[in-house]
């Protein structure tokens, strides 16, 4: 050997070592963990790139710590001192997000669940054109189509009223807004923010796969709405031929201020503007306590994963029923094991998946973990007259959740993503009548159809599966 080939080697190895150490201190799952090793020895220049992209699991983020803000959810919780409505199992489901920094139940005055994005929208513009202090809006997809357009002149007319509106959409889901869409809005004075926009730098380059995956609208503090709908046409059947099926929620009362403080956290994040608070972003509670809510964020920012810990804990601690919606369902093992472990218990696990995803690969992915689900008693179903997007979870008679987050890793560890926990009999029997709804426009998938895939079908779904950790 060489001088030359034995130090190329020792850079090599060195390389390795450091590559190594890096990327084991990210304590990642195993899987993941193996799958970057092997890139960094094989493929240690496409391996850099690659991580330098999307691999770094730390996000440095600034908190906005605003006083206003948190006194009023403390004041609001302390007000929380007696659920009474709220069964013991329930409280034990609670328990969980407080642990991990998220706020406690707090009390709405309403709840109004959306399942068509025409009667959703209609909604959100009314909330936006009774505003009278202020706007504030969050998504991931905003497109300048029909909707899109509708309610950017909304915006547009209530900033020039002298109402603050705040807009924040995230860099890549939002990208084809352009120059013209934006200088409206920004000439009538209302305030625009990219979520972690696309830049071409290599050097302390952030994440490209970091999205702000939320969909939230905040009106005076004292309306909200969140769920899975972005603002495209195609979740509204008024507006496009090929809707797609999804659920969204109202919140009024003083369950909106755990909304809005997501919001000005990730407004803050985003644009670094500051702003003086007053009391009419966190109003005084108005209305009677009718339902309990309580608002889960979760971002690869923290490490607690408190959406797929309460999650978790929703499906293990149910006793009756668990009937969960998603449009994109790559679980985890924790999550798969919880969801067979509760069907074998003799709970009615019942998943409701898309006949046909916007994604191959994801639908792929996620056929290799029904024969496991199937064989412990979990009956899926695939819906078929469109696309669902809905993100949805029935637990038992008294919980409801809806947010934005789906049943894979992508949403679990890389997207900011927010759900609603609604602790409520009322609602939790709305949301189950459309999950029965769906289900007569769905078919069961059997275990014999499984046994009668083709071997190419199932080697697709094999090694989809393989790159579970990183969808």
């Amino acid at each position: 050997m060489t001088d030359h080939k034995l130090l190329w080697s020792l850079l090599e190895l060195a390389w390795f070592i450091v590559a190594a150490t890096i990327i084991l201190l990210q304590r990642r799952s195993a899987a993941a963990t193996i799958a970057w090793l092997f890139v960094m020895a094989f493929l240690p220049i496409v391996g850099l790139i690659v991580y330098r992209l999307i691999g770094p699991m730390r996000l440095e983020r600034k908190r906005v710590r605003r006083r206003a803000g948190r006194v009023a959810i403390e004041e609001a919780t302390g007000a929380m001192a007696h659920l009474r409505d709220v069964a013991l199992e329930d409280l034990q489901v609670a328990a969980v997000p407080v642990a991990l920094e998220q706020p406690l139940p707090l009390p709405a005055s309403g709840v109004s669940l959306y399942f068509e994005g025409a009667p959703a929208y209609a909604a959100i513009l009314d909330a936006v054109a009774a505003a009278k202090h202020h706007v504030h809006l969050e998504y991931y997809i905003w497109e300048p189509d029909q909707i899109g357009m509708r309610l950017r002149d909304a915006l547009i007319a209530k900033a020039r009223a002298g109402v603050k509106v705040r807009m924040l959409v995230d860099g890549t889901g939002s990208a084809r807004l352009g120059r013209k869409f934006l200088r409206a809005l920004r000439e009538a004075g209302v305030e625009f923010g990219w979520f972690n926009p696309m830049r071409l730098r290599f050097i302390r380059r952030p994440r490209i796969d970091f999205r702000t995956h939320r969909k939230i609208v905040v009106c005076d503090g004292q309306v909200a709405f969140t769920g899975g709908m972005n603002v495209a046409d195609v979740h509204s059947a008024e507006l496009s031929p090929r809707a797609w099926r999804d659920t969204h929620v109202k919140l009024e009362g003083t369950a909106v201020w755990a909304l809005q403080r997501v919001f000005l956290e990730d407004w803050f994040f985003a644009t670094r503007r500051r702003f003086e608070f007053s009391a009419d972003y966190f109003p005084a509670p108005s209305g009677d306590r009718r339902h309990v809510v309580q608002v889960v964020a979760s971002g690869p920012d923290h490490d607690h994963l408190a959406i797929h810990r309460t999650y978790f804990t929703v499906m293990t601690r149910a006793t009756e029923r668990l009937w969960v919606t998603t449009p994109y369902f790559v679980p985890d093992e924790a999550t798969a094991a919880a969801l067979a472990t509760a069907a074998l218990r003799g709970v009615d696990v019942r998943v409701l998946i898309p006949k046909r995803g916007d994604s191959v690969l994801i639908d792929l992915a996620a056929r290799s973990y029904i024969p496991e689900l199937i064989a412990a008693g979990v009956r899926v179903y695939e819906y078929l007259p469109r696309f669902i997007h809905a993100k949805t979870l029935v637990v038992d008679d008294d919980l409801a959740i809806v947010g934005s987050a789906n049943l894979d890793n992508r949403s679990f560890l890389l997207n900011f993503e927010i759900t609603a926990l609604i602790y409520d009999r009322g609602v939790a029997a709305q949301l189950a009548g459309a999950f029965e709804a769906d289900l007569a426009g769905s078919r069961p998938v059997s275990a014999t159809e499984i046994e009668r895939q083709g071997l190419g079908q199932k080697l697709g779904q094999a090694t989809a599966r393989l790159l579970s950790p990183l969808l």
